[in-house]
């Protein structure tokens, strides 16, 4: 297996078409795998830890006094 990094402008048209493709084989064939699609994510990696640990709860306990501190905001 080899693998193989592009960099790939998504303004241009040979880049979207290029992504396209690349996206096209990778779900209709086996032998194509998109590894990494690193887009930048606009949210802070704490926050999302935080979002996906309250998923996971059924449901929170909350300090009436300390409401901030409770759900891991303070």
């Amino acid at each position: 297996m080899t693998t193989i990094t592009i960099k790939i402008n998504e303004r241009t048209k040979a880049g979207k078409a290029l992504k396209d493709i690349i996206e096209i084989f990778s779900k209709e064939h086996k032998g194509v795998e998109i590894v990494s699609d690193n887009q930048k994510n606009p949210y802070n990696p704490e926050f999302v830890k935080k979002i996906k640990k309250a998923e996971k709860q059924k449901g929170i306990i909350l300090d009436p006094n300390d409401i901030w501190g409770s759900i891991g905001l303070k």
